[in-house]
This record gives structure tokens, C-alpha cells and sequence, in this order.
């Protein structure tokens, strides 16, 4: 039976991730493409490199972790089933979650202090292209 790539494996779960975060828009009664409009907003996160790349990793990592996004979303749960209804809530987590899915079904891993081309799923960008033997994967 062959090696599963756990960065494969973690990319293949991003695209199931990003797939029922447009089901889940869609069944809700929204637009598709209200995740697209909000999708950016979420790399404003990556402001922090301004400040180094420590910083700029803790700042994109905050960001980019289903945690807050899952948090947000049971509050809005916790909302509707209590009667207040706050569905921009919902929208906004489940929009949050897709982004994160989107950028790790792409490659995009949580940062490493090391600067912002080096990720937990390997590295990216113009230290990839130039083939960087500090990467195994």
C-alpha cells in the first residue's frame, strides 16, 4: 500500500472544506459569490510582515486557523437557536473557513517565522521556484 503525503492529504481535505463552504452558502440562501466578496479581506492579515516576520507569521497564522472562524460560526449557531438571528455572522465564518481552505488547498500553509514563503505544507512563491534544499517536501 503506498506512503500517504500528509501534505497531500492536508490539501485534498482544503478542497472537501472549501466544496461544503459553498454548499452550505448555497443551502443558507446566499450567493456562491459572496464568498468570492469577501475574500480578500481575510489576507489583510498579512499587514503584520510590515512589522517583521515574526510578527507577520503570528498575524497570518491568527488568521488562517480554522479556530476563530469555527468559533464565530458557533456563536452564530448558538444565536439562531436562542431566537437572533445574526446570519452575517454565519456568512462571515463560513466565508472565513473557505478562504483558509482555498489558500491550503493551494499550498498556502500556516507561516514559519523564517519569512512568508516558508509554510507548514512547504514553501511557496520565489523560494519554491528556486528550489531551496532547506525543504524536503
Amino acid at each position: 500500500m503506498p506512503q500517504l503525503n500528509p501534505v497531500a492529504a492536508q490539501r485534498v481535505e482544503a478542497v472537501a472544506v472549501a466544496a461544503l463552504a459553498v454548499v452550505v452558502t448555497a443551502a443558507a440562501g446566499y450567493p456562491w459569490w459572496s464568498l468570492l466578496a469577501l475574500f480578500l479581506v481575510f489576507d489583510l492579515s498579512m499587514l503584520g510582515y510590515l512589522r517583521g516576520p515574526r510578527v507577520g507569521a503570528v498575524c497570518y497564522n491568527v488568521a488562517h486557523s480554522y479556530t476563530l472562524p469555527a468559533a464565530l460560526g458557533a456563536v452564530a449557531v448558538a444565536a439562531a437557536a436562542s431566537g437572533d438571528r445574526i446570519d452575517w455572522l454565519g456568512v462571515l465564518a463560513v466565508a472565513w473557513a473557505f478562504h483558509i481552505a482555498v489558500d491550503r488547498a493551494l499550498g498556502y500553509g500556516l507561516k514559519t517565522t523564517e519569512g512568508f514563503e516558508h509554510t507548514h505544507l512547504g514553501l511557496i512563491g520565489k523560494a519554491r521556484r528556486a528550489g531551496s534544499s532547506t525543504d524536503e517536501r
